[in-house]
């Protein structure tokens, strides 16, 4: 028995039949609250003889959408209309209108490519544009190539409808006329509270404006829900309001507390599951913050995530709908007007901000060569398509062996990566492990733990069991008799080959992408690991990886030995001060293992060399002996030597500073081996004899004439100044005393005698007698009076 109230779309509901009886595609646009989910569906049952299919953005919406159209039909859900979301079906056998979520489809379309049965798609609330619905509409468009009788029927609100009617053929666009009751629209100005208190006191406001109907306030996440359920336990209890969550990971039967009529005056805390295709008895009143977590996906592990964002237009137009369903309704707006006008009139498709493994992996499972073969309403990013086939290439979904690896990946509602996981983990032996772990790490979940394996001995919540065993129920892994944690880790490292990671010192690690990153929590206490699970910081320049797995070097050799490249290089060994040759075993850019050894002799002494001149040439000889052999040479006119190639010249053969030292004690011969050295020794002589046959050092310095000093008595005998060099220079001499303190500098040594000598005499005299003093010093003395 149908209980069909009238609704506003009714009025068009024979056109949409007219339209689709002469072209297949068609676009509806219709306000919130005309009844296009629940009325164009079962009418289009009416015109085909097989099977249709209604595409919804989430699970609530689907299971609502079936419950009311099995309601207004007069039978229960499983019959006629019937749901398949994830974790949960109502369908039987005489199930003809199946509302399904978006991938349900994809997944189907795998096994079924021609949706044989199928005669009509609906896609529901197209505006949200998510990845699936592009996907589901240009493998639908496809479709109709080969199935031209197929009906797409694409429905929204809140729809730039042009563009979508020009890209499936210049279809027909029908309008139905909404029944929105009067909105008051307040927006509050910014305020720097934290939302649950600007919540709160957005409650209070409507509450002090005799409000008597129920409230639903959007909020972006779980989190903020909860913060704001504590903060209005005291106005819920002033008020006799019934406070309720409301969000994609409760279950049914928590959902349908929230929604459902229930006689009480309510306050619906709700992400934006409650955006669309959900009508919630008896709000009159919402709450709106403006704010949403959007869909994205991490950099770092390519897994999904959700961000906290600021909505369009044309989401705060749908908010504010499900308070003037049933009368007249009151929209508060936590944000100003101006902010407002400022946001953009759509949301960003998700097919241009969002990781394309997923969408690129079922294409090449359905063995579509490349993502151009199909008709894009919008086009994904090229560079984004380009990541995505290089993470599939990584993990060995590149098409080998006719698609087969993609074919078992796309079989799982999990990102590339976690399937890749599972998908291995099957082929160890591990299956159930691997459903286990492929389950957290979808879900994203913060540990207490910062090891995989330790994460998974802890106690599972609800949703990581449901999660698990819907895994189980498609994977079918035999019985684990025992636990293998190698067969595991090596399951992990297929689905992360990217992400091996080296400790270094305490919690720091470097990647094999050549990036350092910073582990959170306690050390882990093995050398080599998985960064499964990191994210960027603000505040500090080194990554933060949250989730780790361990692994050994030796499996990377075994599983990609394509990626392990052997390179040698010279390296300066700072502490111990020498050359040495590394032969590491590279990673991608991660050294895995490394030896070191004695370097080949040319490339040592080039980098002993370099080594050497960047710390001075004083670090190996002495100064002043060089300073004073590089004197000579200039004084004796020759040119002067190149320091730094003698150097290197004596570098060869050698290693470190200890040897080059050991060398450079020679290194003035071997300046003396390049020159004449016997003219060198002529011209500047090291030494010079006097007349009493004593010898005595030649000393030169830079800029000063060359100078020897002796005692004053082993110049007796002696009328001239010796001289040395081509232009017989005279040296300058400094005349000791017995003490070997000068008392004269001269190079006049006959004027010395001659005027200063008498009064040097006496004095000399007279301080050591015992020495011989004689008036004419000039003159050859007798030995025996010496």
């Amino acid at each position: 028995m149908s209980r069909k109230p009238a609704l506003p779309v009714d009025a068009i509901l024979p056109e949409i039949l007219t339209s689709l009886q002469h072209t297949p595609n068609l676009v509806i646009e219709a306000p919130p609250g005309t009844g296009k989910t629940t009325r164009v569906p079962p009418a289009i049952l009416g015109l085909v003889s097989g099977e249709v299919i209604v595409l919804e953005p989430r699970r609530i919406a689907a299971r609502m959408a079936a419950r009311r159209v099995a309601w207004e039909l007069g039978e229960e859900v499983g019959g006629t209309v019937g749901y398949q979301v994830r974790f949960e079906e109502r369908i039987g056998p005489r199930t003809r209108l199946r509302f399904v979520t978006e991938g349900i489809l994809t997944r189907r379309l795998l096994t079924d490519p021609t949706l044989k049965g199928i005669d009509a798609v609906v896609l529901d609330e197209f505006h949200e544009r998510h990845l699936d619905s592009d996907l589901a509409l240009a493998l639908l468009k496809r479709l109709q190539r080969a199935r031209a009788e197929i009906r797409i029927v694409v429905m929204s609100a809140t729809l730039d409808a042009a563009p979508i009617a020009r890209y499936l053929g210049n279809c027909p666009v029908l309008r139905a006329e909404g029944k929105l009751f009067e909105l008051s629209v307040r927006h509050l100005p910014y305020s720097p509270e934290p939302l649950h208190v600007q919540t709160r006191k957005a409650v209070e406001l409507l509450n002090t404006g005799q409000h008597s109907g129920s409230i639903l306030a959007f909020l972006p996440g779980i989190a903020e829900i909860r913060r704001t359920m504590r903060e209005c336990e005291t106005i819920a209890r002033q008020t006799g309001l019934l406070v309720l969550p409301l969000h994609g990971d409760l279950s049914p039967a928590e959902q349908d507390r929230a929604v459902l009529p229930s006689g009480e005056r309510k306050l619906i805390l709700a992400t934006n599951v409650a955006e669309s295709s959900v009508t919630v008895e008896g709000v009159t009143a919402v709450i709106d913050s403006g704010l949403a977590r959007i869909a994205t996906y991490s950099p770092w592990t390519g897994l999904p995530t959700l961000q906290v964002g600021r909505i369009s237009k044309a989401s705060a137009t749908q908010r504010a709908g499900r308070a003037g369903r049933t009368g007249p309704g009151q929209v508060m707006r936590l944000y100003s007007e101006e902010d407002y006008l400022l946001r953009p009139e759509h949301d960003t498709p998700e097919i241009a901000r969002a990781d394309l493994s997923q969408l690129l992996l079922s294409i090449r499972a359905m063995k579509i060569a490349h993502l151009d073969d199909l008709d894009w309403l919008e086009a994904p990013p090229t560079e984004n398509v380009a990541s995505a086939a290089l993470l599939l290439d990584r993990i060995g979904a590149n098409g080998g062996a006719n698609g087969e690896m993609e074919q078992r990946l796309a079989r799982f509602p999990l990102p590339a990566r976690l399937s890749r996981i599972l998908v291995e983990a099957l082929d160890r032996g591990v299956g159930e492990d691997g459903c286990l772990a492929a389950a957290m790490l979808g879900l994203g979940a913060r540990s207490e733990k910062n090891d995989l394996l330790a994460a998974m001995d802890l106690p599972q919540d609800y949703r990581s069991r449901q999660h698990t065993e819907q895994l189980l129920r498609i994977a079918r892994p035999p019985k684990q008799t025992r636990h293998d944690d190698e067969a595991l880790l090596l399951s992990v490292l297929a689905g992360f080959p990217d992400r091996v990671a080296r400790r270094r010192i305490g919690n720091q690690v470097l990647l094999s992408t050549g990036i350092s990153a910073e582990v959170a929590g306690e050390t882990p206490p093995y050398e080599f690991m998985l960064a499964i699970d990191a994210e960027d910081r603000q505040e500090n320049p080194l990554p933060l990886i949250r989730m780790t797995a361990r692994i050994e070097p030796e499996w990377l050799l075994d599983l990609f030995p394509d990626r392990i490249q052997e390179k040698s290089s010279v390296v300066w060994n700072r502490s111990a001060e020498r050359v040495e040759k590394v032969s590491a075993l590279h990673y991608d850019k991660l050294v895995i293992d490394e030896s070191r050894g004695a370097a080949p002799e040319a490339e040592a002494a080039d980098l002993l060399a370099q080594k050497a001149l960047d710390v001075g040439i004083d670090h190996f000889v002495d100064k002043e002996t060089l300073e004073h052999f590089l004197a000579r040479l200039t004084f004796a006119g020759f040119e002067p030597p190149d320091i730094p190639q003698t150097l290197r010249d004596l570098c060869l053969g050698l290693q470190s500073f200890s040897d080059l030292r050991d060398a450079a004690k020679n290194i003035i011969p071997v300046i003396e081996q390049k020159l004449n050295a016997r003219l060198l020794n002529q011209i500047a002589p090291l030494v010079i004899r006097l007349k009493n046959g004593r010898q005595t050092k030649v000393h030169y310095e830079e800029g000063r004439p060359p100078w020897i000093s002796s005692r004053l008595q082993d110049f007796f005998g002696m009328q001239e100044t010796p001289r040395i060099g081509p232009d017989k220079t005279p040296l300058v001499i400094h005349l000791l005393a017995p003490n070997h303190r000068a008392v004269q500098t001269t190079t006049d040594l006959a004027g010395f005698w001659n005027r200063l000598y008498p009064q040097v005499r006496r004095e000399l005299m007279r301080r050591y007698p015992r020495h011989a003093w004689p008036e004419m010093p000039q003159v050859p003395q007798d030995p025996k009076n010496k």
